[in-house]
């Protein structure tokens, strides 16, 4: 199955709120440092609540760390952006994924982008509105990625 990677996340809720997601779906969580907050942060524990213990967590120092475990095991690293031109429902996707997200305020640095092999966005009606909760659109991309393999 498709791995989840959040790119120095910042806000704690989201970071938990993901990993609830992965514990339900048994995805793979990988956070890569810096993060904004500490791993035994309680809001970070309240939203994973009594979860934590079901959900493959991996940290990395960086992304250079992240990406020769990455390298190592193999897979696409498709990388979400409101920037993108891609919808992520265009995409096909495979069991070894990379699904990569950034932190809240800033995305996905220049760096990670370059290092993708795709950059797709999840596209929304109102134009005013910069982006989705991260918790949400990670949901939102897993749960796609899932319906595609499990009845592709």
């Amino acid at each position: 199955m498709p791995q989840i990677v959040l790119v120095e996340p910042e806000i704690p809720p989201n970071t938990g709120n993901i990993a609830r997601t992965c514990a339900a779906t048994e995805t793979p969580l990988h956070l890569v440092e810096p993060l904004g907050f500490e791993i035994n942060d309680r809001q970070l524990k309240r939203a994973g609540l009594d979860y934590w213990p079901h959900v493959p967590l991996v940290q990395h120092r960086s992304w250079t760390d992240f990406r020769l475990h990455q390298q190592h095991h193999g897979g696409r690293l498709l990388g979400f952006s409101r920037h993108a031109k891609r919808s992520y429902l265009e995409l096909e996707y495979q069991a070894n994924d990379w699904l990569i997200f950034g932190c809240e305020t800033r995305g996905l640095a220049a760096e990670v982008q370059a290092n993708c092999d795709d950059l797709l966005l999840i596209p929304m009606s109102c134009a005013a509105v910069r982006s989705l909760n991260l918790s949400v659109a990670a949901a939102v991309v897993l749960f796609e990625t899932r319906r595609q393999l499990i009845t592709g």
